[in-house]
């Protein structure tokens, strides 16, 4: 059975002000087409569907196309929601649009109901596990702590009960959306951090034949059966190395994955990242191949070249972003604020904080565990805040 894993569409979004839905309508196409070339089985969607809870009308609108057309195909799709998600929003509608082949899973409670497809070899069970806030989910799932590896495992424990009650031979397929230990992260991901504890580890998701991962935006493996297949378009200079691809998934008669190939997909522009002084960047004969990328330049001239942005422009029209980094300035000194926190968690610059109003001494355990609550009441009272919008 031929699985096409997606996820992270975050449909609505734009690339520094620049407007995406053209590209984002394209993918859908490419989507669409490598569905019906390739024979897909199932399209399997793994949250992040649009960029935020209250989504723009013309994304919506692209997102419902998308649906009438997979739905037209005649092959099934399972998608689920992640954190950018409103999930009640995009659940609205899932027993009607379930009758099109179109298998909306958002709400926790139904993790265990499984989408069951079948083949020459028995049946697969795909189950839809959206993504879960530690905080509001504790409850539902018993969780020993407030934490995404409590929450996934129990919601786990589910999943491999239910699967325990079926045939003897079934395979199965989860959808998550989640920081598991060992993937690469880029600037472009919201962070899903709970109490500091961001990851969790792969083996949260042992005895599923396959894990189609969503949340972060790079194309990843983290085993064989467990893998990320990023965002179909890149939403950061952070994300300049990527290859935009999708996984098409091959599972075998036994579980086994028989194959793995990844599908790219259409690149509205190049992107690059340009460093140096305003004169070396405008003459250097090797950017000439960046002359038509979005460009983010990064000048490190001592002083502060005149009216450098349209200068860059006239080499470089699509130029997005522009800093100042000047040389032989002193790091720590010099640094901005934005850089000095870049790759810091809330709770480290909580943490820092402390120790900057004493005059060096470290919050303890019991100001930790303070600051850790506070964070995540703040997240789950934003969450609650979103789904009554």
């Amino acid at each position: 059975m031929k699985f096409l894993h997606t996820s992270d569409w975050h449909l609505g979004r734009a690339f520094h002000r620049v407007n995406l839905l053209g590209a984002q309508a394209a993918f859908v196409d490419h989507l669409v087409e490598t569905v019906r070339e390739r024979e897909v089985d199932a399209v399997l969607v793994a949250g992040d569907v649009y960029d935020r809870a209250v989504p723009p009308l013309p994304a919506v609108e692209l997102y419902d196309r998308a649906l009438h057309r997979l739905a037209d195909l005649g092959v099934p799709t399972v998608m689920i929601s992640g954190n950018h998600d409103s999930a009640r929003r995009l659940g609205v509608g899932a027993g009607l649009i379930d009758r099109a082949g179109i298998h909306l899973r958002t709400d926790p409670a139904g993790c265990a109901d499984p989408v069951v497809l079948a083949d020459a070899h028995g049946e697969v069970a795909l189950y839809g596990l959206p993504y879960l806030e530690p905080a509001l989910v504790k409850d539902e799932f018993r969780a020993q702590k407030v934490s995404h590896e409590a929450v996934l495992g129990a919601a786990m424990a589910r999943i491999r009960a239910d699967l325990a009650t079926r045939p003897p031979g079934t395979r199965s397929v989860v959808l998550a959306h989640a920081f598991v230990t060992g993937g690469q992260t880029s600037d472009s991901e919201r962070d899903i951090s709970v109490g500091g504890v961001e990851a969790v580890p792969a083996s949260v998701f042992d005895g599923v034949d396959y894990t189609a991962l969503g949340h972060l935006h790079g194309c990843q493996t983290i085993n064989e059966r467990v893998r990320y297949s990023g965002s179909p378009l890149a939403y950061s200079f952070s994300e300049v190395h990527h290859r935009k691809t999708m996984w098409l998934i091959e599972l075998g008669a036994e579980g086994e994955i028989a194959g793995a190939e990844r599908i790219d997909t259409p690149v509205p522009r190049a992107l690059a990242r340009l460093r140096g002084r305003l004169d070396d960047l405008l003459a250097e004969p090797a950017h000439a191949v960046h002359e038509d990328a979005w460009v983010e330049a990064t000048l490190t001239d001592p002083v502060r070249p005149d009216d450098p942005m349209a200068r860059l422009a006239a080499r470089f029209p699509h130029t997005l972003s522009l800093a100042f980094d000047p040389e032989g300035r002193q790091e720590e000194e010099g640094s901005s604020y934005a850089q000095r926190l870049r790759g810091r968690s809330d709770q480290e610059i909580a943490e820092d904080f402390v120790a900057h109003v004493r005059g060096g001494g470290r919050a303890d355990e019991a100001e930790r565990a303070v600051l850790q609550g506070a964070f995540d009441d703040v997240r789950a009272d934003d969450s609650r805040q979103e789904t009554h919008r």
